[in-house]
Formats: structure tokens, sequence, C-alpha cells
């Protein structure tokens, strides 16, 4: 099973991620462009495996190229929150 099916272990993959990546020194500034780019090849490339993939994949290509750094800095915001509830 990967993780891309279960939307739960994905925020938890990217919480990992995002961890990991704060750790090593990465700025916030660089953590969402990261992220941006990850949406935009993930909107492209990988077809959603869950209802909220699907969502986001639906949102992501109805906004404009800031509309969806605005979505790619909330899911970092998203799993930053649910990070700090575990």
């Amino acid at each position: 099973m990967s993780i891309l099916d279960n939307f739960e272990q994905w925020k938890d993959f990217l919480g990992d991620r995002l961890e990991a990546a704060q750790q090593g020194g990465m700025t916030q500034e660089v953590i969402n462009e990261l992220a941006y780019r990850i949406g935009d090849y993930l909107s492209a490339e990988v077809e959603p495996k869950n209802a909220e993939e699907r969502l986001l994949k639906a949102l992501w290509d109805a906004g404009s190229e800031e509309e969806q750094k605005v979505l790619a800095q909330l899911m970092v915001k998203l799993v930053q929150n649910e990070g700090t509830t575990h």
C-alpha cells in the first residue's frame, strides 16, 4: 500500500519530511517553494488516490500560480499544526 492511498498517512509522511527539513536548517521560504514544486508535480503526474487528493487536485487546477503557492503553504501549515498536537 502506498502512502498516497491514505490521506492521514500522507500527512504524516509530509510532517516527517517537514520536520527533517527544518532540523536540516531549511528556511520557511525554501520549504514553501519546495511544497509548491511538489504540488505542481503531483498535480501533473500523479493520479489522486482518494477523495482528499482529488479535492486538492481540483483546487490546484482551478487556481492561479499565486493561489497554488498559497495552497502549498496551507498544506505545510496543516502538517506543521498537526505535528504539534501529537
